[in-house]
């Protein structure tokens, strides 16, 4: 088990003797971690895959771009993959953000960024308005991924993206 600067769940499918010396990211390098609805949620997970791309050797642009990516899905699981309020609550109970996860493997020449989250609506891109205050997260991870979409599951659904590594 590699560990993490992070306070969070990290987790290396290598475990192999004196790897701390020499680690090489092999092909199936995982990191994971819990997301929460406080206000810091997106820069925690900034930092945590920055954290991780620099463990497995990923230059500072790849790196760049994958937090990049991954700060507009952890907005939008924020925004949208919340669990309504229920029905004894109060009107004005906020929603909250129920289990969501943020998770990273590295396989050959790309990083996949997926975020699940509880929310059930498909993500939607939105047309570009240059003087809208917000709404231009999935355009950012459109061009800055090689793919990104979306499965629904049991719980939610899971929004993820690849980024390229370069080679």
């Amino acid at each position: 088990m590699t560990t993490h600067p992070a306070e969070t769940v990290h987790h290396s499918l290598r475990d192999e003797p004196g790897e701390d010396a020499w680690w090489m990211p092999g092909p199936d390098d995982f990191a994971a971690c819990a997301l929460s609805s406080s206000a810091c949620t997106v820069a925690e997970a900034r930092n945590f895959t920055r954290a991780t791309l620099r463990g497995w050797k990923m230059c500072a642009d790849v790196a760049e771009d994958a937090a990049l990516v991954v700060s507009e899905l952890v907005s939008n699981a924020l925004r949208y993959g919340i669990e309504p309020a229920e029905e004894d609550d109060a009107p004005s109970a906020p929603a909250a953000l129920g289990p969501a996860w943020l998770a990273l493997t590295r396989q050959d020449t790309t990083v996949l960024c997926a975020v699940s989250d509880t929310g059930a609506g498909a993500p939607v891109v939105k047309p570009l308005d240059a003087l809208a205050e917000s709404g231009r997260g999935l355009q950012i991870v459109d061009r800055l991924s090689d793919a990104w979409g979306w499965t629904p599951d049991h719980s939610g659904k899971t929004v993820w993206a690849t980024v390229s590594t370069g080679g």
